[in-house]
């Protein structure tokens, strides 16, 4: 990218900070995008490499959730059959009703005990209150992600993924995204890829809408790189 910065555009109206702003729809999505080159111009040459990137969303809720922890560490292909299967053989798949199956019965879809381990803490956690999964889209995108990550089986990369395919939170930053961090150096011309740490810093000026950032990165990696990039979305459980 070039060295010279281009002079700050003025943002478009209802770019100021808030507690939590969503992603629903293209036109919060573009809106976003505006935001994002109002407050780092260097976006725009990203924008017009890449273009605009496409919304994706996801089913929200304990399903949602769920697919998620069935789609770590498999293939696609994989992580949809299995999900199929456990919705099929939890129906209606609820906290309670996950609770109550024996991990023999789980085991029986194609989970691994840590994901069986997981999807029953994540259950307790709903059915106790002490995961206030609709609670989430009224947070900032810190506290919801340390509200998830509190949960025995929820780490960075489910916590990002639900904030930002399920939930549609436009401060979700998945830092630790392999694609995401190569993206940033690509775009931003960094001798090396950035660490997830170094990630968080690179993109404070971007809140509150670094899960659009995320989603713009992605798209240009897509075209820089001249293959499939896909971020970390977890197959829909319906």
């Amino acid at each position: 990218m070039p060295s010279s910065v281009a002079s700050p555009v003025p943002p478009p109206a209802g770019c100021e900070p808030a507690p939590v702003h969503r992603i629903d729809s293209e036109a919060d999505l573009a809106h976003g995008l505006a935001c994002l080159v109002a407050a780092d111009p260097r976006l725009a040459a990203v924008l017009a490499t890449g273009g605009a990137p496409p919304l994706r969303r996801r089913a929200a809720g304990f399903a949602g959730l769920a697919a998620i922890v069935v789609g770590q560490q498999v293939s696609t292909a994989s992580a949809a059959a299995i999900g199929a299967r456990l919705f099929a053989a939890i129906d209606p798949f609820e906290p309670a009703a996950i609770v109550r199956a024996r991990p023999a019965r789980l085991a029986q879809v194609g989970l691994s005990t840590p994901k069986i381990k997981a999807l029953k803490a994540i259950a307790r956690a709903i059915r106790d209150g002490s995961l206030d999964l609709d609670g989430l889209a009224t947070l900032p995108a810190d506290a919801a992600h340390e509200a998830l990550c509190a949960v025995h089986g929820i780490g960075p990369w489910t916590a990002d993924s639900y904030l930002l395919f399920c939930l549609g939170h436009a401060d979700a930053w998945p830092a630790g995204d392999l694609a995401l961090q190569e993206a940033a150096r690509l775009a931003f011309g960094l001798d090396a890829r950035p660490t997830a740490r170094q990630l968080v810093v690179l993109a404070e000026p971007w809140r509150p809408w670094r899960g659009v950032a995320a989603f713009l990165l992605w798209t240009y990696y897509r075209t820089a790189k001249g293959r499939e990039a896909v971020p970390p979305a977890a197959p829909s459980p319906v």
